[in-house]
């Protein structure tokens, strides 16, 4: 396994979040390909920590289906699969819209107000070729209204199935970002407006343009 030469590495003190995050990403972003083997001791090295914290990222990703782990044998970044992506979609596109249905009408302004300006960084980095920018700020966008719900049941399966998905996001905001850029303030616009019927739907459907299939 091929570790960037030009990645620097992390504080000690990471934490086990911090590791996992940034293998995530790796993975998302295309810096460890499909199929590529991943080695803990390779990878602690690289981060500047120890094995057991990679250890539990690889467990941790394993659950969220970016990598395969053969018992005994190695673990491998998982190809995308297309049933795969679906299921996560449509059970990520539930979650969004009950955790959008309950906390509209209820979000704050300044709430509100983080949206829009997510969704500005968004459009800036959509416009700017930046999809890594682009991730993080849909990612913020989305996560808003499921940490003002509070609903820890939610944000757990989120976390589970999001990492899956964001590669195909990653690939559909490489050739056009745009239209989500409009779709989120719609969302926002309804959210502020107290509409918790037509945002539901819209945060439901906003995941269903993502071609499963990339």
């Amino acid at each position: 396994m091929p570790i960037p030469p030009d990645s620097a590495g992390v504080d000690r003190s990471l934490l086990r979040d911090d590791v996992y995050r940034r293998l995530r990403d790796a993975i998302v972003d295309g810096t460890f390909q499909p199929g590529e083997q991943l080695k803990d001791g390779e990878l602690a090295e690289w981060l500047g920590v120890s094995r057991t914290p990679v250890r539990e990222a690889l467990l941790r990703l394993g659950a969220s289906g970016l990598v395969v782990a053969l018992p005994g044998r190695s673990t491998r970044v998982s190809s995308i699969d297309a049933q795969a992506v679906r299921d996560a979609r449509d059970v990520i596109a539930a979650m969004h819209e009950l955790a959008v249905r309950q906390i509209t009408g209820r979000l704050s302004d300044q709430d509100i107000e983080r949206m829009r300006k997510a969704n500005s960084r968004f459009a800036d980095a959509v416009d700017a070729g930046d999809i890594a920018a682009a991730l993080d700020a849909d990612e913020q966008i989305h996560r808003i209204p499921v940490a003002a719900l509070g609903n820890q049941a939610i944000a757990t399966v989120l976390d589970q199935f999001d990492p899956l998905v964001r590669r195909v996001e990653r690939l559909r905001f490489t050739t056009d970002g745009h239209a989500s850029v409009e779709v989120h303030a719609r969302l926002i616009e309804l959210m502020a407006a107290g509409d918790a019927q037509a945002a539901a739907s819209v945060a439901f459907e906003l995941w269903h343009t993502l071609p499963a299939d990339s």
